[in-house]
């Protein structure tokens, strides 16, 4: 199934992965808290980790509606995951995001065709009124 008007489709898919990124984001930033009263501590090192991430996140929520766009945020997706080696509870926050977004690429590939594709301008059914 492919979605009436593709173009539509996805820049709505794109407005849901780029608020998804800008929640990922925000979610990293809570986590210097938690590791802060951990046993390890919170260094340096994991703390500009945490930081950058939680930018690069939130900037890459900017370019979900270009082409590269989707292909970095799931990129992005990985070193998200990897934050659970500094709190264990981000496993699994980190890992319901990962879900979520898995099934935004699942949503995207029955929409659009394509889990990473941009629709066509030409490819949708917009060229007329729809019939009644």
């Amino acid at each position: 199934m492919t979605a009436p008007d593709p173009v539509r489709a996805g820049r709505a898919l794109g407005g849901v992965a780029a608020g998804l990124l800008v929640l990922e984001g925000i979610a990293t930033l809570f986590v210097p808290r938690g590791i802060a009263q951990a046993e390890g501590g919170l260094s340096g090192a994991r703390l500009t980790y945490l930081l950058a991430l939680a930018v690069v996140l939130i900037l890459a929520s900017g370019i979900q509606r270009r082409p590269p766009g989707v292909l970095v945020g799931t990129a992005l997706q990985v070193p998200l995951l990897l934050t659970g080696l500094f709190n264990s509870v981000m496993w699994f926050v980190a890992g319901a995001f990962a879900l979520i977004w898995l099934y935004l690429l699942q949503v995207r590939k029955e929409l659009l065709g394509s889990p990473f594709g941009v629709p066509a301008p030409g490819d949708g059914g917009s060229a007329g009124p729809a019939a009644t």
